[in-house]
C-alpha cells in the first residue's frame, strides 16, 4: 500500500517506521522540520514501566480515574497492555531509559498514578530521547521524508480519502492517509505547546467528514513557569517530592484534594488558578527541599533553563500557573486508528481514542502515540473498517452551540475583526480553567460572526484552522451541561457568591 503520515511526533513516527518494516510504501509528511512539535519537548516519562505490586489493570484503573470516569474502557486496555512491548520497542530503536543500580529502568512517580510506573530518560528528557532515537531510525529505514510540507486538506472521492493537497496545490494519491498532526495548544492565550500546533489535523478531519468527539476536554498544567516567556517545570517535580504555597508560605493543597500536589491534573490546575486569584499573585512551586544535587542531576533540562533565567530553585520557590497543554478530544477513531471516513486514520493527540477520558493521566500521552501509532500502521488495509460505533460527532456548529433553551441569548459580538490574538484571548477567558453557560455562549457568538481568513500563506491557513476547531469545541463544551473532569462549569450560585 501507498500511506501517506502527516506528522513527524512519536505516534507518526512510530506508524511510518512500523509500516515501513511490514512493507508498505509509506510516505512521511511534516509541516516545519524533523524533531519540530511536542514530543523532543516533552519533559515527562512514558508510563507502564510496572515494578512488583503494579499491573496493566492497576494502571487502567488509574487512567480510568484520572479521566473522570469517562475513558473508553477497551482502547485504555489496549493502551495498557501494549505498554511493555511500546517500551521494548523504544529501547531496541536506541532510548536509554534511566536505569537503577541493578539495570532495572527506573521508574518514577507522578499525579494520580498509584505506583511509581514512568520510564524517563535523561532525568527530565524523555521527549527529546525518543524523539533522537526515532528520528536515527527514520534514516536507516525507507520511509520517503518530505519536510515543510503544510498539508491543506484530504482528498475523497466516493465517500472516502484518496490522498492529501497541500497549500501549494500539489496533490497526492495513497491508499491510506495517517494524520499525526498533534494537538491544538495555539487556541489558548497561555501554552506549553510549540507554536505549530494550530489544530490542522482535527481541521482536516472536519472538513473530510470525519467524527470527532470530546474537543470540550483541554487539559491545562498546573506548573507552568510564570512570565512572558512560559516554560513548564514537569509533574515530576511533584513527584519527587517539590509542594505547592501560597503567598503566605502555607502548602494549601492537602485542602483540595486527598492525594494533595499528586490529584489530577484538572484538579491541582483549579486550585492554582483560584489560589492565585484570590491572592493576586502567582502561587510558588517549593523544591527546595530537594537540595541543588538532586535537582540538576534528576532535573538537568529545567535546572539549567531556570538557572539561564536567573533563578536557582535549590534556594527559592519558582512562582507558577497554568497553562493550556493537551487535547484529550480530537478526530474519533477506534483501538486501530481508523476514523469514520474510509482511508483515513488517526494517531496522537489529534486522535480521540477515548483513553484519556476527560483528563489525561501523566506520561499516558507518550505512550498512547508508541502503543496507537504501531497498532495503526498494522491495521493498514485498503478495506479497513472501524471496530466500534462512534462517538456522537460534536454538535452542529450553530451559533446557539446546538442547544435550544428558553430565556438564553447570546452577546452581539465584541471583537468584529479576526484575529490569533483575539481568538486566543476569547478562548482562554471563555473556554478555559472555568467556564460558564453566558461565557460559553458568548463565545459561540463571536466564533460564529468571524470570518476565517483567507488560505493565503501558511500562517493564514493555520488561524483558518484554528478558528474552525475553536468552534468545534465551543459547540462541544456548550452542549456538556454538568462539569466533568478538564470541563469546569461553575453555576450561576456560586457566580452570584462571588
Amino acid at each position: 500500500m501507498n500511506v501517506i503520515i502527516v506528522g513527524g511526533g512519536i505516534a507518526g513516527l512510530t506508524a511510518a517506521l512500523r509500516a515501513d518494516a511490514l512493507g508498505h510504501r509509506v510516505t512521511l509528511l511534516v509541516k516545519g522540520a524533523l524533531g519540530d512539535g511536542c514530543t523532543a519537548h516533552a519533559q515527562g516519562g512514558v508510563a507502564g514501566a510496572y515494578g512488583p505490586g503494579d499491573s496493566p489493570a492497576l494502571h487502567a484503573l488509574d487512567t480510568l480515574q484520572a479521566g473522570d470516569g469517562h475513558g473508553d474502557t477497551l482502547a485504555i486496555t489496549a493502551l495498557v497492555d501494549g505498554a511493555h512491548a511500546a517500551i521494548a520497542a523504544l529501547v531496541d530503536a536506541g532510548v536509554a531509559f534511566d536505569r537503577t543500580a541493578d539495570g532495572d529502568i527506573a521508574r518514577g512517580l507522578e499525579a494520580a498514578h498509584s505506583r511509581p510506573r514512568i520510564a524517563h530518560a535523561g532525568g527530565d528528557a524523555t521527549g527529546a530521547a525518543i524523539s533522537t532515537a526515532l528520528l536515527s531510525r527514520l534514516r536507516t529505514s525507507t520511509v520517503r521524508v518530505r519536510e515543510h510540507v503544510f498539508v491543506a486538506d484530504a482528498l475523497t472521492c466516493a465517500d472516502r480519502v484518496i490522498g492529501i493537497r497541500s497549500i501549494d496545490g500539489a496533490e497526492v494519491r495513497a491508499d491510506a492517509v495517517v494524520l499525526a498532526t498533534g494537538g491544538a495548544g495555539q487556541l489558548y492565550a497561555h501554552t506549553t505547546n510549540p507554536a505549530g500546533t494550530t489544530g490542522d489535523g482535527i481541521a482536516i478531519a472536519v472538513r473530510a467528514g470525519a467524527a470527532i468527539a470530546d474537543l470540550e476536554f483541554v487539559q491545562f498544567h498546573p506548573t507552568v513557569l510564570a512570565g512572558s516567556e512560559p516554560f513548564l517545570i514537569s509533574e515530576a517535580v511533584r513527584g519527587a517530592g517539590a509542594v505547592l504555597r501560597d503567598a503566605t508560605g502555607r502548602r494549601f493543597m492537602p485542602d483540595e484534594h486527598p492525594d494533595a500536589e499528586l490529584a489530577p491534573r484538572d484538579v491541582v490546575a483549579r486550585a492554582v488558578a483560584r489560589r492565585a486569584a484570590a491572592q493576586a499573585a502567582p502561587v510558588v512551586l517549593d523544591a527546595t527541599g530537594l537540595g541543588a544535587a538532586v535537582l540538576a542531576d534528576r532535573f538537568p533540562t529545567i535546572d539549567a533553563e531556570l538557572r539561564r533565567r536567573g533563578i536557582d530553585w535549590s534556594r527559592h520557590p519558582v512562582p507558577v500557573t497554568p497553562a493550556a497543554h493537551y487535547l484529550m478530544g480530537g478526530i474519533a477513531t477506534d483501538i486501530d486508528g481508523r476514523t469514520s471516513v474510509p482511508g483515513l486514520w488517526a494517531v496522537g493527540e489529534t486522535a480521540r481514542t477515548g483513553v484519556h477520558g476527560a483528563n489525561r493521566l501523566a506520561s499516558n500521552s507518550l505512550l498512547e502515540g508508541a502503543v496507537f501509532g504501531a497498532r495503526a500502521a498494522e491495521s493498514l488495509t485498503p478495506s479497513a473498517a472501524p471496530s466500534f460505533r462512534w462517538p456522537e460527532a460534536s454538535p452542529p456548529h450553530r451559533r446557539d452551540g446546538g442547544r435550544d433553551r428558553p430565556g438564553a441569548t447570546s452577546a452581539a459580538p465584541t471583537d468584529p475583526s479576526f484575529s490569533r490574538s483575539a481568538l486566543q484571548r476569547l478562548m482562554w477567558n471563555q473556554l478555559g480553567l472555568i467556564r460558564t453557560e453566558h461565557g460559553m455562549r458568548d463565545a459561540v457568538t463571536q466564533l460564529h460572526a468571524w470570518t476565517a481568513p483567507s488560505p493565503t500563506s501558511p500562517t493564514a491557513h493555520e488561524d483558518a484552522n484554528l478558528l474552525a476547531v475553536g468552534r468545534a469545541l465551543a459547540s462541544a463544551a456548550l452542549s456538556r451541561t454538568d462539569s466533568l473532569g478538564a470541563h469546569s462549569l461553575l453555576s450561576p450560585a456560586l457566580m452570584g457568591a462571588a
